[in-house]
């Protein structure tokens, strides 16, 4: 190694973000001389937001060296192919974000520009009736995308969702027993820099034991206790855009179907997840605090839980938004140190991932050129805008008139990144595409159809196929879409042959194989 090479890594904080970053570190890392040690406090209950992930934590898992029906044996896992989005356009609607794309592209036209041009002569055939994964998630069924398809009816994806308490433990298990990780216990009491750089130098733990390192990671949560605190690294918060500010959250039993999806559904001052796993549902209600006390919305989310409670709500505040700096001197923080973003998008694992892997791509030594912070920094604020902006169309667009929150949301003054995305689609069903984008077109396009918001023509390039020749074509997609559709299985079929967890003392909460 080079004389300045980076010989030791410093985690502070356990939780999903210190163990997923933990486990990618060292096995990136594992030719490498470099401890890496992960201290956290027994006392600082973890936040256990992130039950429900994107499809991008399965390149995790493969880069990790894990398969996806291992972590889900092991985190009570199921599958998730897309959100149901219910009472958000308006009470009474749903509509579908799925982990998939629409129809099949013809002469390098967009699917849904063919769409558009038969829904204005008349076809009102929704859009989603051209997706594989909505129409497999609507019948509550399960099946797996093929390695090669046949066209791009074929083309969908697929998370989890899991238990993060049970997934930060086979992490850790993981880190400690198969990659060398070392793990301290013990509550940081100070944390000590350099006089002469700045740098963060080691931290001292209560009763007086010092952890040094090269190289800092702040996984300690919401208190962002490296970046934030030891090097005051300011906060920009964004909860002038997105108005909820906090969640109260409850387990429970199973009431209905094992359904393949994350459910939201708009409530008066914010939403409710339902998020299904093998032994249990989990909750939530995310709120802004200006429109409904905390006892009211702890209140409602108990009147609508479809089984029976399996543990005391559990209350979390926020601040939407991110520190200025992710990367700072030779520290960089992963996870809620960082920044949040509320769970509506399930977006909070995939930035623990990203920072990781942006980490390794800007893998410093010693001497911690500033080019690498930099750009670091440049990327990650820039994917946090761009998820964003993605959440904030969720707000904007709703039609839930009469009631306060959703009132003002609709008279936002929307960030000129995300108005110039509305002006393109509305203007001419255009889907631009920025850097550091997370959602791609077919998510933007779910949200504008989930809304209603249509542009007043198609694109003139679909005028090469007629009328009659689209609703041909669109009857074999729709034929097509069925005959897979029917080679799915139901969920808990699916989950009771492929990743069962094993079953627990007293699991009461557990959905059986013949439920659905």
């Amino acid at each position: 190694m080079a004389k300045n090479a980076i010989r030791s890594i410093l985690i502070v904080g356990g939780g999903t973000a210190g163990w997923m970053t933990a486990n990618l570190l060292a096995t990136r890392l594992r030719r490498l001389p470099i401890e890496i040690t992960l201290v956290e406090s027994p006392d600082i209950r973890t936040v256990g937001v992130g039950e429900a992930t994107v499809p991008a934590i399965r390149d995790y898992f493969k880069a990790i060296g894990v398969t996806e029906f291992e972590v889900m044996r092991a985190t009570q896992g199921t599958v998730k192919l897309g959100i149901e989005f219910q009472d958000w356009a308006r009470p009474g609607e749903r509509f579908f974000h799925p982990f998939g794309r629409y129809g099949v592209d013809a002469f390098a036209v967009p699917f849904h520009q063919f769409w558009l041009k038969r829904r204005m002569a008349g076809d009102e055939t929704p859009l989603s009736a051209y997706c594989l994964a909505t129409e497999a998630a609507s019948r509550g069924l399960v099946l797996l995308p093929p390695d090669q398809p046949a066209n791009d009816l074929g083309v969908f994806d697929w998370a989890i969702h899991f238990d993060a308490g049970l997934f930060a433990r086979f992490l850790s298990r993981r880190a400690r027993d198969d990659l060398g990780v070392r793990h301290v216990e013990g509550t940081i009491a100070g944390v000590n820099r350099d006089g002469e750089t700045g740098r963060i130098a080691s931290v001292t733990l209560e009763g007086g034991a010092e952890l040094a390192a090269d190289l800092f990671v702040d996984c300690s949560g919401f208190r962002s206790l490296l970046l934030g605190q030891a090097l005051d690294v300011p906060y920009e918060d964004w909860t002038h855009l997105l108005p909820c500010d906090r969640a109260v959250a409850v387990p429970c039993t199973h009431g209905e179907e094992l359904a393949p999806f994350t459910r939201s559904t708009a409530l008066s001052a914010g939403w409710q997840w339902r998020i299904p796993l093998q032994h249990r549902v989990g909750n939530g209600y995310v709120y802004s605090s200006r429109h409904i006390s905390d006892d009211e919305a702890t209140a409602t989310l108990l009147s609508r839980l479809e089984g029976e409670t399996l543990a005391e709500p559990n209350m979390l505040r926020f601040r939407t938004g991110h520190r200025q700096r992710l990367w700072e001197k030779n520290c960089v923080a992963v996870g809620l140190a960082a920044g949040f973003l509320e769970p509506l998008e399930s977006t909070s694992i995939t930035l623990i991932q990203s920072a990781v892997e942006r980490l390794l791509d800007h893998f410093p030594d010693r001497d911690f050129d500033p080019s690498l912070a930099d750009e670091f920094n440049r990327i990650t604020r820039l994917e946090y805008a761009r998820i964003r902006d993605f959440l904030l169309l969720h707000y904007w667009a709703n039609r839930r008139e009469g009631e306060a929150m959703w009132d003002e949301c609709r008279a936002l003054e929307l960030p000129e990144t995300l108005a110039a995305r509305i002006r393109a689609f509305t203007g001419g069903g255009k889907l631009p595409r920025f850097e550091w984008d997370s959602f791609q077109s077919p998510s933007w396009l779910s949200m504008y159809a989930g809304f209603d918001i249509w542009p007043p023509r198609h694109d003139p390039l679909a005028d090469q196929l007629t009328v009659e020749e689209l609703g041909a074509s669109f009857a074999k997609m729709r034929e097509a879409i069925g005959r897979a559709a029917a080679l799915a299985v139901p969920h808990a079929r699916f989950i009771a042959e492929n990743c069962a967890a094993p079953a627990a003392p007293h699991d009461h909460g557990r959905v059986p194989a013949h439920s659905a």
